[in-house]
Order: C-alpha cells, then sequence, then structure tokens
C-alpha cells in the first residue's frame, strides 16, 4: 500500500509586479496556512517518508513549512518539470520514487494537481490553495501507478486550510 499525498502550494503574493511567476513568495494567509496543514499532517499520522516540490518558491516555501511543523526531518526533493506542468510530468516524478518509501508529498499548482487528482482517482475536486488530497494506492513499487495492472488510485480525504484547526 502506497499513501500519496497531493498539496497545492499555500496562497501567493502578487505585491511583487517585477517578481516572476515563478519567483512569486507566499503571502500572509500562506505563510499560515501552510504551518496548519503541516499539524495536520502529524494529527493525522500522515507525516511522508519523502517530499517532493515543484521549484516555484511559493511551492519550496508551502514545502518547507509542512514539513517543519509535521515533523518530518527527511530531504525535499525539487523539480523544475514540475512547474507549469502536465499531470504526466507529476507521474513521470512519482514513477522513480523508490519503493522504500510508503507515503510521499508532493507539493504543486493548479491547473496540474487538480488534473492530477482526476488522472489517478477518476473524481474531479476543486483544489483551493494550500489544500491536501490523500489517495491510497493498492501496490508496492511507485512505478506501478497508473500501470495496466493498477485500477488507479483510491482519494481517502480532502483536507482544507480553513478545516483544520
Amino acid at each position: 500500500m502506497k499513501t500519496l499525498l497531493i498539496l497545492r502550494h499555500a496562497k501567493s503574493s502578487w505585491k511583487f509586479p517585477d517578481l516572476s511567476d515563478h519567483d512569486r513568495p507566499l503571502n500572509r494567509r500562506g505563510k499560515r496556512d501552510a504551518p496548519r496543514m503541516g499539524r495536520l499532517l502529524k494529527e493525522k499520522g500522515l507525516v511522508p517518508d519523502l517530499v517532493i516540490s515543484s521549484t516555484a518558491t511559493r511551492a519550496k516555501d508551502t514545502a518547507t513549512a509542512v514539513a517543519k511543523h509535521s515533523g518530518y526531518k527527511g530531504r525535499k526533493i525539487n523539480f523544475e518539470s514540475l512547474y507549469a506542468a502536465e499531470p504526466a510530468a507529476y507521474l513521470t516524478v512519482l514513477r522513480d520514487v523508490a519503493d522504500n518509501y510508503e507515503q510521499v508529498l508532493i507539493v504543486g499548482h493548479n491547473p496540474s494537481v487538480e488534473e492530477l487528482i482526476e488522472t489517478l482517482t477518476g473524481e474531479i475536486h476543486i483544489i483551493p490553495t494550500c489544500t491536501l488530497v490523500q489517495i491510497d494506492f493498492d501496490i508496492e513499487k511507485w512505478s506501478a501507478i497508473l500501470d495496466q495492472r493498477t485500477e488507479g488510485g483510491r482519494l481517502v480525504e480532502i483536507f482544507r486550510p480553513a478545516e483544520s484547526d
């Protein structure tokens, strides 16, 4: 059994018009919500074994805050391929995850995360910023995600930051 935790990055700031989209930081709400989701992971027993993030500043900062407040002690891996990506880019990254990792958190962007969730579960959901989705897979190897022997994942729960306190 593998658990995938998909998190849309926390709310970002538009305060700095000279910054590229890739370099936008979190705003005040984002800085508040990301730690909330980290504490939620800890409370629910969902502390990941591995954290993967887009290289965008808002995604990396979200991943760092969530990891810190969940008690995660492992390394964070950033992939440029997850920025402005199709779901296929996320699947490529996930298929290469070592099989000793049971729970993986991946932090990304919309519309990619919504499309990824639909691809993996067949369900359509609106995913606001800093919303976390738990999907379980009855597989032993990450490389088996969406292969011909797998039906896909089971959406277990959707956690929104406003509901996490």
